[in-house]
């Protein structure tokens, strides 16, 4: 190879090592958040979980007994544990018997979260809302 033909092609080099560059870091910025927002849907459905165990555990018959404001402070004791605005979370309490209904009756939690990506590039991307919704029945 004459040198005239190696000097042509040392800058394809750097212009293919750039744009390899650029698409490895979106793809590692992808899998970033892909992981991220699998925790948070772990999160979310063991709060929803969690919380509706404390309600059929906590019946008429349980001490305290179960309120939406109890069932909602459990909620969000489990969200704590997760990357999440607390404040943007809503909690949906419903069923037959609902929050402290009587034994036999089913009550059933629904947590739903705005999933808000970190990387903004993004964000029109995963703009949706993680719901999960436990049921149980009252049995205390």
């Amino acid at each position: 190879m004459s040198r005239r033909s190696l000097n042509r092609s040392r800058g394809q080099t750097l212009v293919e090592f750039s744009l390899l560059s650029v698409m490895l870091v979106l793809l590692m910025m992808g899998v970033f958040e892909m992981c991220r927002m699998l925790l948070v849907y772990t999160t979310v459905a063991n709060a929803a979980r969690a919380a509706c165990r404390y309600a059929v555990v906590h019946g008429t018959d349980g001490y305290p007994v179960a309120t939406n404001a109890l069932i909602q402070t459990q909620v969000l004791g489990y969200l704590s544990a997760a990357p999440v605005n607390l404040a943007n979370a809503t909690v949906a309490v419903g069923g037959t018997g609902g929050a402290g209904g009587p034994k036999g009756f089913t009550v059933s939690v629904t947590v739903t979260y705005p999933y808000d990506p970190w990387i903004l590039f993004y964000t029109h991307l995963l703009s949706i809302n993680i719901t999960s919704t436990s049921e149980g029945v009252i049995v205390w």
